[in-house]
């Protein structure tokens, strides 16, 4: 049986932890940029985590299940 492959768009948009957990990148920080303010840029820029209930799908477009 061949291999799976990884999906190249997840391998791009997450990475692992140490502890196992997927880090990733906040959403609404590419454009649109004026009408926010610094706070909520700021904010946007920190890494996050993936929520418990999407790991499972995430896992498994990276292979790792």
């Amino acid at each position: 049986m061949p291999k799976q492959k990884t999906k190249s768009s997840a391998k791009k948009r997450f990475k692992l932890t140490g502890t196992g957990k997927i880090k990733r990148k906040h959403a609404f920080k590419s454009h649109i940029l004026t009408k926010k303010s610094k706070k909520r840029k700021l904010a946007l820029t920190h890494d996050g985590l993936v929520d418990k209930a999407d790991e499972p799908n995430v896992k498994l477009m990276l292979r790792m299940k």
